[in-house]
């Protein structure tokens, strides 16, 4: 196996035509065994990947961290490298520590409060010390850049919002109107920056705080219904009344999600979840939609980049999207 630092060289060589794309430059950097190097991502925003997001799969030891970010830095120069701690033990350990999984101070380089970073021309704010995620799901950039192309003058429906950016493709595609839901009213205020760094107007009454099953139960009984509904929960969620599990629930989304979609509108969904077989994600979207009354007719299947996500030998991405239209 080659030295590290030559692999890092080689994936970072790997993203020359995205790095080279100066509409885009937020990016997926490594992405793990497919670039050679298990266990570890990078994210890279701003002009010339100026700030560098790694996230660690597994328990490192001091001495492994200290040397792949010392490769990291040398490899591909960022003014600031942040960490991001992820073993498997962190996902049900309630005690462990947030500043422990994500450091506030960067491991290498200046602090960061906040850095514009752009994706198919569209700007986004990224904040690198507010947590594990921060402010972007790159692979996702594909699906956003589908959905622009795909809703002007329609009325669009944006659940689990997070910073909206689906919601800033939207309107950036003409979408006639956007309703942004979710959980936080911290990070629906991110979306609307976003949507102002965008030079798009904000009404504070499309940016919703709030469970989402709620919601769909509100809009279903209001009978309103969106010509494009996009769905794209976190794998694991607690709400107030239940706890949601992406694979064992999701039909169940996907009907509350059906009661909404306009006749002949489209359902966007959306999983994360590894846990969940493809085709066992398609057959809850489906089996939703029925549930619901509704027909399925299939019509894109998207995913991350290959560009910047190549898939590793072992196993297949985690990201799933399956774009349905309800006749």
């Amino acid at each position: 196996m080659r030295p590290l630092p030559e692999r890092l060289q080689a994936a970072r060589a790997a993203r020359a035509p995205l790095l080279a794309d100066p509409r885009t430059t937020a990016l997926r950097l490594l992405n793990g065994e497919a670039d050679g190097v298990p266990d570890v991502t990078a994210d890279a925003f701003g002009d010339g990947g100026a700030l560098v997001v790694l996230s660690l799969y597994r328990d490192f030891t001091p001495q492994e961290e200290a040397a792949l970010v010392e490769a990291a830095v040398a490899a591909w120069r960022p003014r600031s490298l942040y960490l991001k701690r992820r073993p498997r033990e962190a996902r049900v350990v309630a005690n462990t520590q947030k500043a422990q999984l994500a450091p506030e101070v960067p491991a290498w380089g200046e602090a960061v409060e906040a850095l514009e970073a752009r994706e198919n021309g569209l700007q986004f704010l990224i904040r690198p010390a507010q947590g594990l995620s921060v402010g972007l799901y790159l692979d996702m950039r594909d699906t956003r850049a589908w959905l622009q192309g795909q809703v002007s003058g329609r009325t669009v429906l944006n659940l689990f919002a997070y910073t909206c950016a689906f919601g800033v493709a939207a309107k950036a595609g003409g979408a006639a109107r956007v309703l942004n839901v979710d959980a936080s009213r911290r990070v629906l205020e991110w979306g609307e920056e976003n949507a102002r760094l965008n030079g798009q107007g904000v009404d504070r009454y499309d940016y919703v705080a709030g469970d989402v099953f709620d919601w769909l139960e509100r809009l279903a009984k209001k009978a309103e219904r969106f010509d494009v509904v996009v769905c794209d929960p976190p794998s694991f969620a607690t709400t107030r009344s239940s706890r949601f599990s992406a694979a064992r629930d999701y039909a169940a989304l996907a009907e509350s999600a059906a009661r909404v979609v306009a006749p002949g509108g489209r359902l966007v969904a959306c999983c994360n979840h590894a846990g969940l077989e493809a085709r066992r994600f398609e057959a809850q979207v489906r089996q939703g939609a029925l549930q619901a009354g509704r027909t399925v007719r299939p019509v894109a299947s998207l995913g991350p980049s290959a560009l910047d996500f190549p898939e590793p030998p072992s196993a297949p991405a985690a990201l799933k999207v399956r774009v349905v239209e309800l006749p």
